[in-house]
Formats: structure tokens, C-alpha cells, sequence
């Protein structure tokens, strides 16, 4: 399969989308979905903190 200049796959534009996530996931070493999830994790995380924060200014 050859790249164009932004590196993203020649070929069928449906399938490109497809193919750059699968390039991705091959260059990093973790999928899509795995990435979702870590994303979604720091999101509720740094919720809990600020949650944690305004309780405890509350408090005082």
C-alpha cells in the first residue's frame, strides 16, 4: 500500500479511515478502542478531583 505526502493510504476513500486507524494502532502499540477507554478513564478522573476539590472548599 503506498502514502500519500500526509501519509495517510492511497486507495479506496471508505477504506482509508480504516487503514490509517490500523497503521496507528501498529505504530503505537495499542488500539483504538484501548485509547478510548484510557481517554474516557482520565476524564472521570479529573472529574473525581474537581468534585473532591469543591467538596472539601465547601467544607471550610
Amino acid at each position: 500500500m503506498h502514502s500519500n505526502k500526509k501519509g495517510l493510504p492511497e486507495g479506496n476513500p471508505r477504506r482509508q479511515p480504516l487503514d490509517y486507524l490500523r497503521s496507528w494502532a501498529t505504530r503505537h502499540g495499542r488500539t483504538v478502542r484501548d485509547q478510548m477507554l484510557r481517554g474516557a478513564a482520565y476524564g472521570v478522573g479529573s472529574g473525581a478531583v474537581s468534585l473532591l476539590l469543591i467538596w472539601w472548599q465547601g467544607r471550610r
